[in-house]
């Protein structure tokens, strides 16, 4: 291809409210644009990009027998009433009515049109296992799209679905994805972990997201480096530090005038944080909830969600209603209510609320002056420990990437898509879903791959693989011996991608700096740069775009060495 047939719309400065790194220099190198909120054009560099990513997509489900189909994006309503989540998805999903007044939606996934065409077509055993994928466009209204590509209201996705007669059959199909995953993953050069996640709005009781480590990310992961533990921080479990607990014999008032925070009667007492229990008093649908953690920890409120559904914190009224002092003085002892605590509560002694303004009591023991439930609701954090091995975790902000779920029958079975067993019995088929974001993948591999002058990109997954750079287009040697290279580069056989090289040739009658400047911003692998100079000793150079390395190659061996060198070249 040749630059000046080529549409690429560099800048030389940015939006201001572009704030990721990717979104920055995938707009400067003319990758993408802007049409409105969340909404982006991917021109031409981009799409090749893209492309280069749904082949190793679909190189890889194939290799685990997966079927590409594509589905509408345009959904009736009842097939989403049918599984309740017409009501349970509030302002993300996309709903409109056709000129006949009846109910639609625009697919932000697929599980239940899948689900509803396996309840059309599979009747047997026999048919089973069956894997089904799509690379199609979703559409979820995002409350704040930001960050480029990485987070849009309309989005490309693989989406692939298994179907199988049992959850034996369920984990073979999890595991070939996850398998799968990790090679598309590492073809596409980032570096990613494989987390344990929520379900969330999936469903289902089992789920993995992969999360590529990146500073743009809007996800926590906590990992540990020791035994290899990984989880979304919405549902990681950690050991907060351990505490050496003072020999607090008998239980007794102590008076703390107007110290109602942690910190305040930490600072006023002497005692660090972790000694005191936090008490929260919420309000579920059930009723009033005291809610209690460690002093020196936080409540994770997706937790406390599982464990008692939606809830809110109790005002300033009711708290006094309900225990006839302020907040800051409220504790578990004599409350008759619903009791929810940390496990980091458990075997110890600490102080809390007397129930009763300006005191508090020390030496309260849970289980023994007060009857709790048990729960881990406490937010990890750094300086915990890993609950597995007792390792120190970390925390590090990631890019989701991709996700994988058990379903099981929570699609299935409302939608009726059953088979007969080989006992002729009908049974739910058993269902996983499987997600991967292409343009999230572009987007991270530009976050962990790039310099202060652009793009890095993987040989894998870049628009080209090499970049022709003649410097001075007045001069007929260095254009020929340029046009040269362009033709028969281009008819090398490119084993990465299964088929011929993708040649750039920066045919722009523009200064040497300005074909520098442009070639290290869109971030194509190889360089090769022909002066004159280099010309008059019968050589040409060959530039590295990762390490910047320079490399003299010989003129009458110059095809052989380039290859030799992209092969080469991580």
């Amino acid at each position: 291809m040749r630059y000046t047939k080529l549409f690429i719309p560099t800048l030389r400065e940015v939006p201001s409210d572009a704030e990721a790194i990717s979104h920055k220099l995938l707009l400067k190198a003319g990758y993408i644009r802007q049409l409105a909120a969340g909404l982006y054009i991917f021109l031409p560099l981009s799409w090749r990009v893209l492309n280069r990513i749904n082949r190793i997509l679909i190189e890889e489900m194939e290799s685990i027998n997966a079927q590409e189909i594509t589905m509408p994006i345009l959904h009736p309503a009842e097939i989403w009433q049918t599984t309740g989540r017409w009501y349970e998805i509030k302002d993300e999903m996309f709903r409109l009515k056709d000129r006949n007044g009846r109910d639609m939606c625009l697919g932000m996934t697929h599980e239940e049109i899948m689900a509803w065409l396996a309840s059309k077509e599979i009747r047997s055993y026999r048919e089973l296992p069956q894997i089904w994928y799509q690379i199609q466009t979703k559409l979820r209204d995002e409350a704040r799209p930001k960050s480029g590509i990485l987070r849009t209201r309309e989005f490309i996705m693989k989406d692939s679905y298994s179907f199988d007669a049992d959850e034996e059959g369920l984990e073979i199909s999890y595991k070939r994805h996850a398998e799968a995953y990790h090679r598309i993953f590492k073809r596409c050069g980032l570096k990613f972990y494989q987390v344990q996640s929520d379900p969330g709005m999936m469903g289902g009781a089992y789920a993995h997201e992969f999360m590529a480590p990146s500073p743009a990310g809007e996800d926590e992961i906590v990992i540990c480096d020791s035994c290899g533990y990984t989880a979304n921080i919405e549902i990681a479990r950690s050991l907060p530090p351990f505490i050496n607990f003072p020999e607090w014999d008998v239980t007794e008032e102590i008076y703390t005038p107007n110290k109602k925070t942690i910190n305040e009667l930490s600072d006023f007492l002497k005692v660090p944080p972790s000694l005191f229990i936090k008490a929260l008093c919420i309000l579920s649908e059930e009723g009033l909830v005291l809610v209690l953690v460690r002093g020196d920890q936080e409540l994770h409120e997706k937790k406390l969600t599982k464990i008692i559904g939606p809830f809110r914190p109790a005002t300033k009224e009711e708290i006094i209603d309900h225990f006839k002092v302020e907040a800051g003085y409220i504790g578990p002892i004599n409350y008759s209510g619903r009791i929810i605590s940390d496990f980091s509560l458990k075997g110890g002694i600490f102080i809390t609320g007397a129930n009763k303004k300006d005191y508090h009591l020390r030496g309260v023991k849970p289980d023994l002056h007060f009857k709790t439930e048990w729960h881990d609701i406490h937010l990890a954090k750094e300086g915990d420990f890993c609950h597995k091995c007792k390792g120190p975790i970390r925390i590090e902000r990631a890019i989701e990437i991709g996700n994988i779920f058990k379903l099981g029958t929570k699609y299935s079975a409302p939608l009726n898509a059953v088979f007969l067993d080989k006992n002729g019995n009908e049974k739910p088929l058993i269902m996983g879903s499987y997600g991967i974001g292409p343009a999230r993948i572009a987007a991270a591999v530009v976050e962990q791959n790039h310099d202060e002058d652009g793009i890095i990109w993987n040989k894998a997954i870049a628009p080209f693989d090499i970049h022709i750079l003649p410097l001075n287009m007045a001069d007929t040697r260095t254009v020929e011996i340029a046009e040269s290279l362009y033709k028969n580069l281009s008819e090398i056989y490119n084993t990465l991608t299964d088929k011929h090289m993708d040649v750039l040739i920066d045919d722009r009658n523009v200064r040497p700096g300005v074909k520098f400047k442009d070639a290290d911003l869109i971030g194509i692998p190889l360089q090769v740069i022909i002066g004159e100079r280099s010309l008059k000793e019968d050589y040409i150079e060959v530039k590295i775009r990762r390490t910047k390395e320079l490399i003299k190659v010989p003129l009458f061996r110059s095809e052989a060495a380039i290859v030799k060198i992209y092969y080469e070249t991580e």
